[in-house]
């Protein structure tokens, strides 16, 4: 199988390169990510500059191509031009901090994967509980695993799989739960700051949820010690809603 893994986090991540390590053991890996961290820029792409893409080494664990973009760049860019050939699946983290909820919206990891579900390119977005990583190899065992089930069932034109874990060994956790994605909003803060110039400014922040809407999303799923597992669609169309409007508006089409 020829994979094409990518981050948010940049060339030179540890999650990235345990995933590499785990399933270059059995298949063909490519690896092309930003040159640099690119957390929370979403589905962003690069139009109003030239993008560059250059092969490094990585000490102890192999090479890959970093580019001066975004994940999404990263992606778009590997299967239009620097791969030969497209890839059976595309794999975006391992990210050090989970991708639940409305994170989603924000997140570089989720939308490396969405890109590569815009191609009909099944995708994983895998991301680890909390900022440690120190269960990297188990997380990256548990996506094996995984990558090798969906190549098998498939999954539907445009859409990928949102996976969370928690940052424990595969043994102590709870186990597997296909969960939908939390739409609650967290709690967020701006904090008023002032400069040596005296002129003001903001820093975001937002508390850790700990608390969930109901029981099948996927931040309570990971907040249990199961593994999430959330299908995600590109088609971002609320059909019901559609429907509706069409009631509302049929005085114009008489």
């Amino acid at each position: 199988m020829k994979l094409l893994l990518t981050n948010d986090d940049g060339i030179y991540a540890e999650g990235l390169w345990a995933l590499h390590n785990r399933l270059s053991e059995k298949h063909t890996v490519s690896v092309i990510a930003p040159d640099r961290e690119r957390s929370a820029v979403g589905h962003g792409i690069t139009l109003n500059h030239p993008l560059r893409a250059e092969t490094i080494s990585v000490n102890g664990f192999g090479s890959g191509i970093a580019v001066s973009g975004t994940p999404a760049d990263c992606v778009k860019l590997a299967i239009v031009s620097l791969l030969d050939s497209r890839p059976d699946m595309v794999i975006s983290g391992i990210n050090p901090g989970a991708n639940i909820g409305v994170n989603l919206s924000y997140s570089g990891t989720v939308s490396a994967a969405k890109e590569a579900a815009h191609y009909g390119i099944p995708a994983i977005a895998a991301s680890i509980h909390g900022r440690t990583g120190r269960h990297y190899d188990d997380a990256s065992k548990f996506i094996s695993e995984l990558a090798e089930k969906v190549i098998k069932k498939g999954l539907p034109f445009g859409t990928f799989l949102n996976v969370n874990l928690p940052d424990l060994p595969i043994g102590d956790m709870a186990g597997v739960r296909i969960s939908r994605q939390a739409v609650s909003m967290l709690s967020e803060t701006f904090e008023k700051r002032e400069d040596p110039r005296g002129q003001h400014y903001y820093w975001q922040g937002c508390d850790s949820q700990t608390v969930f809407d109901h029981p099948e999303t996927d931040g309570a799923a990971l907040c249990s010690n199961y593994i999430s597992i959330t299908p995600v669609k590109c088609d971002m169309t609320d059909y019901d809603t559609m429907n509706e409007l069409k009631g509302w508006l049929d005085v114009y089409n008489t």
